[in-house]
């Protein structure tokens, strides 16, 4: 075997000798073949390596450890922008190769230039064409991560770009993450256009994140609030009741409004803005407005404030004229209405209350509402005035005459009216005359021959009735009025048609529990009670069924009348009794002696013993 690989490297020597014979130059091979094939690299020929020194490789891996990255590692490395095409950058990250990012993951920096230093993250070592493929989106990721972490510890103020609204808030950039800056966090005044921060680069400090859900929430007010917090102090330190300060319309809510004092907020009660009643403060101010408000009171530590508008003008009772007084007549506004009356303002911030029971004559009281509704312009008259404790009460019905002054001579006892029905009671209707002249029908007034529970059974309201005063009590200002007074009582009538012992025909009603009942008429109807149906073959009297009936009762006072069928043919017995009685005493008397007869015998006998015969 070694003669074969002798002549295999002497064919090789001859090979290469008749390579260089052009060469001008003699190789060491040539020159001194001996040494040559001594020294040759056996091991070299045969595997087609060339075997490298173990120190020389030590010294390679250690060039290479020092200035090439492991690609194999997820690890976010620095990269320096080489070459910018118009699709991609090539980026050099001392690897064995240079590798490619697409323009897309820079939109964000617009201003990229060939050796800008950017984060990248090997995304494939190598692809179809062996080329080294970075991202520097996942990169900015993994990085904005850390980032955004590090700032929430230690409160970093970062930079954030708002993309755009959502609900409730913006969505902003930061660190290439998307964090959600909420509505209240954008400033210490309530927003109302959102629009016009989108698309704007601002400061933020991160204040929540969940790392769970991977949600960030970010605050642009908070940076804010620590200047406004040392303003606030001194301000708050300076506050004294009754100072007067100079601020901003912040809110306006249904309750009132929120000024800003520069830093310090303080709220206007709705009855602190104006000495007039007012439904809603945006009567008086409006948002953004500027105005003079004056400290009226504030809690301890002056976190609240309570401020006033209506304080810095006189108070309209100050400026009432000194010559109004009780009596006279005003005009004013409706401004309020309750269940027990009307407030009138007379003069800007000066109001007298019309209590119900002064708006109307009539004891009947009703609701305000029923006279009058806010905004009505109306006249009425002073009844009592308190400037000290600026209390004003007012009366309309003092415009119109008392019609109880003449009531004696206009309704005396007797007279009768029509009447308008105004309202109902358990125990009857109250029918108003005129205004102010109310009477009370009682439920037993109201007809002489219907038994009424209720005196909706009978009417309605508003329905006209005719009545009779029956009672005047001037001193009370009550009058009792009778509505059945105005016809004749048809049970005056019904007296003699209906008298005891009377006979009637009718057919049987209603068969009740105790009996039966019967219509006469409309007016008349009688009740048979139970043993008094029983007909004279024994049967009882059935609905619906004709019969001969007797009265037995009349009550006119109490409207009761009781009949009977049994009475009916019972009396002609008790008459056929009567005769046959009064015959056979007849007949008795007849056959007896009389005493006159037995006297007559007596002296007979007397004298014949005397021997007179």
């Amino acid at each position: 075997m070694a003669e074969n690989k002798t002549k295999e490297a002497e064919v090789a020597v001859e090979a290469t000798e008749a390579k260089t014979t052009q060469a001008p130059v003699v190789s060491e091979a040539q020159a001194n073949p001996e040494k040559f094939l001594k020294e040759f690299d056996w091991h070299n020929y045969e595997e087609g390596i060339e075997q490298v020194e173990d120190t020389k490789l030590e010294e390679f891996e250690k060039l290479v450890s020092e200035n090439f990255v492991d690609t194999l590692d997820d690890q976010v490395v620095e990269g320096t922008v080489i070459t910018i095409t118009d699709r991609d950058a090539i980026i050099d990250i001392n690897a064995k190769s240079e590798g490619v990012i697409s323009l897309n993951e820079f939109r964000y920096n617009p201003n990229l230039a060939v050796g800008d230093k950017v984060e990248v993250l090997i995304d494939v070592r190598e692809d179809a064409t062996g080329q080294l493929v970075l991202s520097h989106r996942k990169a900015r990721v993994i990085k904005a991560w850390d980032r955004v972490n590090n700032a929430h510890q230690t409160g970093e103020i970062v930079n954030g770009f708002v993309k755009c609204r959502t609900k409730g808030g913006m969505i902003v950039d930061v660190f290439g993450i998307e964090a959600f800056l909420p509505g209240s966090q954008i400033d210490v005044k309530p927003i109302r256009d959102y629009d016009q921060y989108v698309n704007k680069t601002m400061e933020f400090k991160v204040v929540k994140i969940n790392h769970e859900f991977k949600n960030i929430v970010v605050s642009h007010k908070a940076l804010i609030e620590a200047d406004i917090e040392e303003q606030k102090k001194e301000i708050i330190g300076q506050l004294e009741k009754g100072q007067v300060l100079e601020g901003v319309v912040k809110n306006i809510t249904s309750y009132g409004v929120f000024v800003d004092l520069g830093g310090v907020d303080g709220l206007v009660h709705i009855t602190d803005l104006s000495w007039s009643r007012i439904n809603h403060p945006n009567e008086i101010v409006e948002l953004d407005q500027k105005l003079n408000v004056v400290i009226l009171d504030f809690d301890e530590d002056k976190s609240r404030i309570q401020l006033g508008l209506k304080q810095l003008s006189k108070h309209p009772w100050e400026a009432l004229a000194e010559d109004v007084k009780v009596g006279d007549k005003v005009k004013g506004k409706v401004v309020v209405i309750a269940d027990y009356g009307a407030f009138i303002e007379v003069a800007e911030g000066v109001e007298g209350l019309v209590h119900v029971s002064e708006m109307s004559w009539s004891t009947h009281l009703r609701s305000a509402q029923d006279f009058v509704s806010v905004g009505d312009e109306v006249e009425a008259v002073i009844l009592t005035l308190d400037r000290e404790d600026r209390k004003m009460s007012l009366g309309i019905k003092q415009l119109t005459p008392d019609p109880w002054t003449d009531i004696t001579s206009k309704y005396p006892v007797g007279s009768k009216h029509s009447g308008i029905v105004r309202n109902f009671t358990n125990f009857g209707v109250f029918v108003e005359l005129e205004e102010g002249i109310d009477g009370l029908i009682y439920i037993s007034d109201l007809s002489w021959t219907k038994k009424i529970k209720h005196p909706s059974e009978f009417c309605n309201v508003g329905d006209k009735l005719d009545v009779v005063v029956l009672e005047l009590d001037v001193e009370g200002r009550k009058l009792s009025l009778g509505h059945k007074q105005t016809t004749e009582n048809p049970w005056d009538k019904y007296a003699d048609e209906f008298a005891l012992n009377s006979t009637h025909t009718a057919k049987i009603t209603e068969i009740v529990d105790k009996g039966a009942t019967v219509e006469f008429n409309e007016d008349i109807v009688a009740f048979i009670p139970q043993r008094h149906l029983e007909k004279e073959d024994g049967s009882k009297l059935k609905k619906g069924e004709e019969a001969e009936l007797k009265i037995i009762e009349f009550n006119k006072e109490f409207k009761r009348v009781v009949a009977s069928h049994t009475a009916v043919f019972r009396e002609e017995e008790a008459k056929i009794v009567k005769q046959a009685a009064r015959k056979a005493e007849a007949a008795a008397a007849e056959a007896k002696p009389t005493l006159g007869d037995a006297n007559d015998a007596l002296q007979a006998l007397k004298d014949k013993m005397d021997g007179k015969k």
